[in-house]
């Protein structure tokens, strides 16, 4: 037997004829299988394998004989779509009958069958709406808000709001009527009964300071020096705003210190126009809006006496949920019998409260208290006034 020299990456193996040998006992050892009825294979050739591996043992793998597929079922045949379809069955087996319906073909001929029938009542209770817009050629000019608001009217097809009522509160300062703008005069804020002043035109007054709750001192003041000073701008009284300039006299009402351009300043004052730097300023306001809480401080206890001495008057006064409707009176002799240490009776008094219900819980009812005179003494009267029942009349000689 000759040897067999295989190269593998520099590295030689030898396979001499005592390997053989050994490779042929294994064989042997090895069961056959059946030949199969294929063609007789080329002999097997040896392979070369790179691997660092200094022996190799190549063997030869066993052929497995192909399995023989068994013959295809013939194919089964299912009745047509439109026919239906019964299997006969043993009389042992069960019976099972199964009827199909056959699909629905939609042919369209041409695009008037797509079209979905026409309405019945057509013409005699519906009718197509249809509107055809016609544009002039030329220049068109649209039409403005008063006369489209005129041809509404004149159709009488809209309905319309109630209009709202006119604001004829009027500042004591500018003397113009109503709110004004955010970024001008302001809102208005109550300085006595039926005094008004815009929040801007107080709070830009020389001697008007806000403290830190927000409370405009000295607004009364500057309001009777206003009234003896003319603005330069409108030439009418009421002007307290005036140029901070050393020695200047120009004194305007804030809206015409607007108009006028004169230049406002962070730190709360003024120059006009004569004398305010050329170009923007550093320190420059041009934006007067005013959104935290901001009110006039006054004497509310002068103010309630001056309200009290007042005759006949137009206005209700109400503090919180009591509103007094008359003050009443006490005549000399009355003197001794209807006062306390605390407080006065007057005869006359009346006056009304929102309180919680003696009926119900959680509902709220009207009483009436007054005071009246009855053997030389105080009567004091709470009529309870709620919907549903009839007036409930609590009297006593004390107001407890």
């Amino acid at each position: 037997m000759k040897d067999i020299v295989f190269c593998s990456n520099n590295c030689f193996v030898l396979y001499s004829a005592a390997v053989q040998a050994k490779n042929s006992e294994n064989k042997e050892s090895v069961p056959a299988l059946p030949q199969s009825p294929m063609k007789e294979r080329p002999p097997k050739a040896f392979h070369q394998y790179s691997n660092n591996i200094s022996t190799l043992d190549v063997h030869c793998l066993p052929q497995l004989q192909e399995k023989v597929s068994p013959p295809s079922s013939p194919p089964i045949m299912f009745p047509p779509a439109f026919e239906a379809a019964k299997v006969e069955a043993k009389p042992d087996e069960l019976k099972v009958t199964v009827k199909l319906k056959p699909r629905l073909k939609a042919i369209h001929s041409s695009l008037e069958d797509c079209r979905p029938p026409s309405k019945k009542w057509k013409g005699m209770k519906w009718k197509k709406w249809s509107i055809q817009i016609v544009i002039p050629k030329g220049s068109f000019k649209p039409p403005c808000e008063e006369e489209i608001d005129e041809f509404l009217q004149k159709l009488g097809t809209t309905l319309k709001p109630d209009p709202v009522p006119k604001d004829y509160r009027k500042c004591c300062f500018c003397h113009e009527e109503g709110d004004g703008l955010t970024d001008g005069p302001a809102r208005l804020l109550n300085l006595d009964l039926d005094l008004w002043v815009h929040l801007n035109c107080a709070l830009w007054s020389t001697e008007v300071y806000e403290t830190q709750a927000g409370a405009l001192i000295n607004v009364e003041l500057a309001l009777r020096r206003g009234l003896q000073m003319k603005c330069m701008f409108c030439h009418k009284m009421g002007a307290t705003s005036g140029c901070h300039r050393l020695r200047c006299t120009n004194i305007y009402h804030f809206t015409c210190a607007i108009k006028a351009q004169c230049m406002f300043f962070k730190d709360k004052t003024m120059l006009c126009p004569m004398h305010k730097p050329k170009g923007t300023h550093e320190q420059e306001l041009s934006y007067f809006a005013v959104f935290r809480r901001v009110y006039v401080q006054r004497d509310e206890v002068r103010q309630i006496a001056s309200i009290v001495q007042r005759g006949e008057r137009d206005h209700t006064f109400r503090v919180g949920s009591l509103i007094f409707h008359t003050v009443g009176q006490l005549l000399p002799q009355q003197m001794q019998a209807f006062h306390s240490s605390k407080a006065l009776f007057p005869v006359g008094y009346e006056a009304s409260r929102l309180y919680w219900s003696m009926r119900y819980a959680n509902r709220r009812c009207r009483y009436l208290c007054s005071i009246e005179e009855k053997d030389g003494l105080p009567l004091f009267v709470i009529k309870v006034v709620e919907q549903g029942h009839e007036d409930l009349v609590l009297t006593d000689p004390t107001p407890k």
